[in-house]
């Protein structure tokens, strides 16, 4: 046989792409996607540490606001009127699983909610904590 055949195909290993996830250091409290396991907030970079109802004109959620986080995606922002007032806010979802997590807020139209502009928030029902809890 020639030295340019290729080999066999049961002996080509096939991979699947798997998107890229960033991990949070183990030294910190973390929250993770409850459907995958992705890396999603560190504790640290929670507004309260304390749970908050989230209300808009339909629903009612458990949520966490968080400053900053990863492995997460962000769609297109639209305008919603919450309990609030009116924001321009985005849904966002996990990067790995493509299950929606919660929304960013992009824009706030009222001055005295300016301080959300940015912020995340993950509904508790698609969150896990991971390293650290007691």
């Amino acid at each position: 046989p020639e030295l340019s055949e290729e080999p066999p195909a049961e002996m080509v290993k096939m991979t699947k792409s798997k998107t890229f996830q960033a991990y949070l250091p183990n030294c910190h409290r973390t929250y993770s996607c409850i459907h995958c396991r992705a890396h999603l907030a560190n504790h640290d970079e929670l507004i309260s540490k304390a749970s908050g109802f989230f209300r808009d004109l339909l629903n009612c959620f458990l949520t966490k606001m968080v400053i900053s986080v990863v492995n997460v995606g962000c769609g297109p922002a639209e305008e919603r009127v919450l309990l609030t007032g009116l924001h321009a806010v985005a849904d966002i979802y996990c990067e790995n699983c493509k299950t929606t997590l919660g929304w960013k807020y992009e824009h706030a139209f009222e001055s005295s909610q300016k301080y959300k502009e940015g912020k995340f928030i993950i509904e508790l029902a698609h969150m896990i904590k991971d390293n650290g809890w007691e």
